[in-house]
């Protein structure tokens, strides 16, 4: 087709979509609310992904975590209740990894009272004089916390293993039981009460990332030693009729120059002899990896994203079946005019052309509108709520690309149907 009649059929199908705005708004509504709904949950979608996923870094790519119950059994859609009838983990098994797998493990850190599910957390107010806070979590943990979770301290220090091992009550704060009870004070050397027991506070804590970038409440957490923690709380155990969870983890840390799956072996056999497993036994315990918690989180995602584009489609489709309807109409009305110019030598596919660019030209024309509304949405959210949000360039090829193939796909029966009209037939149309 030459560049200038391609020019005249382009011009004329923007005429038209010109002249019939009312016509032309209803043809795009379906195709503006499919796009609109596809750019705008994929950008609030690719934010909480790629938000998430950073979380998930922030373990590190060689650290290995051991539970009584992980989201891996959850996945598998195991049972519950066959899940409770696992041994619950115990500070003996962090301790026995550390002496038993001394080659491939460098550090071990056991954490209590933070897991949440029927376990945990273990939470408490704090009082400091006549201020208290709100229901804070109260965690357990070894020395090597900050190191091995990569928590920032603001103020003062972490506590010791001499601290742990002696039991003694020292605390470091996060943010939000600082802000409660300390707003500019210096609160280092200061006792607080954590259910009614003193606490001799050594250190702040800096703000911690949210988990998909939302505000959690993750700074509403204090830290003390584990001993502290099993010697004031105890193990705090969830008990049902077929057995018992303890909300424990253990995180171990491979020496330096050992491979991750070497040291992932290693815990899972001084677990196992520790469990009594025989050979054939699968494993009565969760381990987790990075690797695998972001396998698991792109089956999570994954799934989300096809739901999505299936509920967008239905939009896209009911727009289609809009195009297709009003431009059938649009045929028919103008049928004494295709006659004229086919009269005058307009060729057939030049009647086809005409019709199938008008209905891409509207269709895309409800794209650009739906990626602009999505995007409006997004960035809305994101400013209102702190949502991360994400707007891939690729996003907005998809919205084009989908809103111009709806509008090829269905303006080709009406066109078809209008270069197919004989010439003299559409002269005596009335």
């Amino acid at each position: 087709m030459r560049s200038s009649l391609l020019g005249e059929i382009v011009a004329m199908a923007v005429t038209t979509v010109r002249t019939q705005k009312m016509r032309s708004a209803l043809t795009i509504l379906g195709v503006v609310i499919g796009i609109t709904s596809i750019v705008g949950m994929t950008s609030l979608i690719r934010g909480f992904d790629e938000s998430l996923r950073d979380s998930i870094r922030e373990l590190g790519p060689d650290s290995i975590t051991v539970m009584q119950i992980g989201l891996t059994s959850f996945m598998s859609g195991a049972d519950f209740n066959e899940l409770l009838k696992r041994p619950t983990l115990t500070p003996a098994d962090a301790r026995a990894i550390e002496r038993q797998a001394p080659e491939t493990i460098d550090r071990v850190v056991l954490t209590v009272g933070e897991a949440g599910g029927p376990g945990g957390p273990t939470r408490t107010r704090i009082h400091y004089q006549g201020e208290r806070t709100a229901p804070t979590t109260i965690i357990g943990t070894t020395h090597d916390y900050p190191d091995v979770f990569h928590i920032d301290i603001e103020q003062g220090r972490f506590f010791t293993e001499g601290e742990v091992s002696h039991r003694r009550r020292t605390v470091v704060l996060g943010t939000g039981p600082t802000e409660a009870l300390f707003p500019g004070v210096d609160p280092i050397g200061k006792t607080v009460r954590i259910a009614n027991q003193p606490y001799t506070v050594v250190g702040v804590m800096g703000p911690r990332p949210g988990v998909g970038g939302f505000n959690a409440d993750q700074d509403n957490f204090v830290v003390i030693p584990h001993t502290a923690y099993q010697k004031q709380f105890g193990l705090r155990i969830m008990r049902s009729r077929r057995g018992r969870f303890i909300a424990l983890t253990i995180t171990a840390i491979p020496r330096e120059g050992v491979a991750r799956d070497d040291a992932l072996r290693d815990v899972e056999r001084v677990m196992r002899i520790r469990h009594g497993l025989r050979l054939d036994e699968p494993n009565d315990f969760d381990v987790l990896t990075q690797d695998a918690a972001l396998r698991l989180w792109d089956r999570v995602s994954s799934a989300t994203f096809l739901a999505l584009v299936a509920i967008s489609s239905i939009a896209l489709l009911v727009g289609g079946i809009g195009v297709m309807a009003i431009m059938t109409i649009s045929v028919k009305e103008r049928t004494r005019e295709i006659g004229t110019r086919k009269a005058i030598g307009a060729r057939r596919r030049e009647i086809l052309w005409q019709f199938l660019l008008e209905a891409a030209f509207l269709t895309a024309i409800g794209g650009v509108l739906g990626i602009a509304a999505g995007s409006a949405i997004g960035l809305g959210v994101h400013f209102a709520t702190g949502f991360p949000v994400s707007l891939p360039w690729w996003s907005f090829a998809l919205g084009i690309g989908f809103s111009t193939l709806v509008g090829i796909v269905f303006g080709l029966f009406p066109a078809v149907r209008a270069s197919s009209l004989d010439p003299i037939e559409a002269l005596r149309y009335e």
